[in-house]
């Protein structure tokens, strides 16, 4: 299995002190490693059955396109609030300073359609929780949570299985 861990920048104490940042561009920006990050992915879900793969603005667009290119799925966007042009459902969520929302158009699912969700990483699980409720609202089903990073330390993961979805991530960064 590709490990992208090599292709990740830490930043030390970005936004704030204490923090350390995974950037995702310095794997992004390598058209090899890119195809190798992507192609994981399709083989991971290459035998799953699913319809559509869920994207969650921004980054999860980056990769939740071309994984449902690959497969042949459908993309659906999950977009922070005020970006989509039709109706939609919208959730909220908890931040470390507030709050915000995602929405989906209400028409892009059916009920009973099976769905990947794809986001670049699992923190505190807080913006893929508001994404998986707006697919079940939809009355979607979650074949499964995917992510580039998983940080199990701040319990997004385990969030995640906790509400009954399961979770994969490519790698992870635990007490560090």
């Amino acid at each position: 299995m590709f490990d992208p861990k090599p292709f990740i920048r830490t930043v030390p104490d970005w936004p704030k002190a204490g923090v350390q940042f995974r950037d995702i561009t310095t794997l992004l920006s390598d058209p090899k490693v890119f195809r190798q990050l992507i192609d994981a992915f399709v083989h991971q879900y290459f035998d799953v059955e699913f319809d559509a793969v869920v994207g969650i603005d921004a980054r999860g667009f980056i990769l939740g396109a071309p994984i449902a290119y690959e497969l042949n799925k459908a993309f659906i966007p999950v977009r922070k609030k005020g970006k989509l042009p039709f109706d939609t459902y919208e959730e909220s969520y908890e931040l470390e300073y507030g709050s915000a929302e995602v929405q989906i158009h209400a028409d892009a699912l059916a009920p009973g359609q099976k769905v990947l969700v794809i986001d670049d990483l699992i923190a505190t699980g807080g913006t893929l929780e508001a994404a998986c409720k707006l697919v079940t609202r939809s009355g979607a089903q979650i074949v499964d949570c995917a992510a580039i990073i998983d940080l199990p330390d701040l319990g997004g993961s385990r969030r995640m299985r906790e509400l009954g979805h399961s979770v994969f991530a490519l790698c992870e960064y635990e007490g560090d």
